[in-house]
């Protein structure tokens, strides 16, 4: 499979690889928020050493090669992350997508200018045919994202995802994709 870049750039946001630095402004922008985190298959972070070392593994799998990788999201100009999206490079030549910004940043069109740009990336590559995300069926916000991003909603996957902020039973989820 392709290796992405580890940068990119937008309109008006910039991609880059985390550092276990950014914890503390991560952890203050979003990844402490429950309800950034509320649809997540992570719970929000109540200290930010934890977060330091997940930054940290997000960072080795861009050095190992791993097939999962998170870029943070900064406005152009700054270095302060706003929110973070993930590619994660499946066999058979699927490309997930996640991703997540600052509630401050919502409903600006920034989650899906981000994802558009990953997903042509990712469709323009030879061995990938597929690009998708999902999200909770209560989370139409951010169905709204992946269709403005171009992809198209497939219909709803039963009992999917576990958001362990709502509880331990896996949720219906909306999948949406762009196909080549």
């Amino acid at each position: 499979m392709p290796r992405p870049p580890a940068t990119f750039a937008t309109a008006r946001l910039v991609g880059r690889v985390p550092r276990e630095a950014d914890a503390p402004a991560v952890f203050a922008a979003y990844a402490s928020d429950p309800e950034v985190t509320r649809y997540l298959s992570w719970p929000p972070y109540e200290r930010v050493e934890p977060l330091a070392v997940f930054l940290r593994e997000c960072a080795a799998n861009w050095e190992n090669d791993s097939g999962h990788f998170v870029w943070l999201l900064c406005l152009k100009g700054t270095e302060t992350p706003i929110g973070c999206i993930g590619l994660k490079l499946e066999g058979g030549g699927k490309a997930m997508f996640g991703y997540l910004l600052a509630k401050k940043f919502w409903r600006h069109g920034l989650a899906a200018e981000a994802l558009t740009h990953l997903v042509d990336w990712a469709l323009a590559q030879p061995g990938i045919f597929r690009a998708y995300a999902f999200c909770d069926t209560e989370n139409p916000s951010s169905a709204r994202v992946m269709e403005k991003a171009g992809l198209t909603r497939e219909g709803i996957l039963r009992r999917w995802h576990i958001a362990p902020t709502l509880g331990p039973e896996p949720r219906d989820c909306i999948v949406c994709a762009k196909v080549r």
